[in-house]
């Protein structure tokens, strides 16, 4: 991004109580460097992703990227895919983000048709739509607004289209999600945050970002209409996803 960007050191000094994580102008200022530090193979599924376009997104659709942060999924795409190729829009919940990732996109891609709004992802007014990305978001939704979600990204998806979801996991059996747990933590050492950082994260993002395990996405997706999902990446306790929605059946003439 052109965009100055500061190290993450939010959690880097001794608090007497930590409060709940938010996405707010301290954690914008840091983002790309938190993303980069903190979540495992988030490069390779933005890489992805225009590729993924390439094969399963008809020429001229729709893009939704909800939860769009900074708009990395618009820069990726737009890297990939001709201007006439695709429109899209980003929904962020946080106003800070909503703002950045305007002027970002604004300089990055100005001949690109992508806009981003401020809105709640619950209860947006949704548009046929190729392709819906879901990078790290559906995790930030209580358990039980998510299948309400999906359905109402099911019915938004012209048919033939797909949903990329993307989230972090967690293991079905105890002693395989505390190993997975462990060595994020060792990755996150590996990436210079100190166990203080890592602990009063942990404890901020406690009950505000809730996982799943894959099992419990993918029903959630053959609950929502989709035949078909499958698990495309994974990279520690971080995977991504991708669902289709079969293309209307020809009726013989």
């Amino acid at each position: 991004m052109s965009d100055a960007s500061y190290r993450d050191a939010i959690f880097s000094t001794p608090l007497d109580k930590v409060a709940r994580f938010s996405f707010d102008e301290q954690v914008v200022s840091c983002f790309p460097d938190m993303i980069r530090r903190s979540v495992p193979g988030y490069g390779q599924i933005l890489g992805m992703l225009g590729l993924i376009a390439q094969r399963h997104l008809r020429h001229g659709a729709h893009v939704y990227d909800l939860g769009c942060s900074l708009g990395a999924v618009g820069l990726a795409l737009a890297g990939q895919l001709p201007k006439d190729a695709f429109t899209l829009t980003g929904v962020d919940l946080s106003p800070a983000m909503v703002q950045r990732a305007r002027e970002t996109l604004a300089s990055e891609c100005p001949d690109h048709a992508i806009e981003v709004v401020e809105g709640d992802i619950r209860h947006l007014d949704y548009q046929p739509s190729g392709m819906i990305v879901l990078n790290f978001t559906l995790q930030f939704l209580a358990p039980e607004d998510r299948d309400g979600v999906l359905k109402r990204l099911y019915d938004a998806l012209e048919p033939g289209g797909v949903l990329v979801l993307s989230e972090k996991i967690k293991a079905g059996d105890e002693q395989d999600n505390a190993w997975l747990v462990e060595r994020y933590h060792d990755f996150k050492r590996a990436n210079g945050y100190s166990d203080m950082e890592i602990s009063q994260k942990r404890t901020a993002l406690e009950n505000v970002l809730v996982p799943d395990t894959l099992d419990a996405h993918h029903q959630r997706l053959a609950r929502a209409g989709f035949s078909r999902s499958l698990t495309w990446f994974q990279y520690l306790n971080f995977s991504s996803m991708i669902a289709f929605k079969e293309a209307e059946a020809h009726s013989p003439g």
